[in-house]
């Protein structure tokens, strides 16, 4: 699959998940906290367990994967989210 051409640049398939992730971020993001790599889901964007299983469905119906509950224990931050995506996206 090729990248997207956006204003005459190409993004890379993780970044386009990335732009993804965050779009689907902005709905739960209440406190309006500026989101990069680093953003941590608990600690910066402050999501109690119900936001989180709510976000998390709607990132695997977005990407059509399956993010298990050891997967969701490793993930904190949104760089990783996006390359775990990445890791479950490929080979579609």
């Amino acid at each position: 699959m090729r990248g997207l051409i956006i204003n005459g640049a190409s993004m890379s398939e993780r970044q386009q998940t990335y732009a993804r992730v965050v779009e689907l971020i902005a709905p739960f993001n209440k406190k309006g906290v500026a989101v990069t790599e680093g953003t941590r889901f608990a600690a910066d964007l402050e999501w109690d367990s119900l936001t989180v299983l709510d976000f998390v469905a709607n990132t695997e119906d977005e990407f059509d994967v399956i993010i298990t509950m050891n997967m969701q224990a490793e993930i904190e931050t949104v760089g990783q989210l996006v390359d775990a995506v990445e890791r479950l996206t490929a080979g579609k």
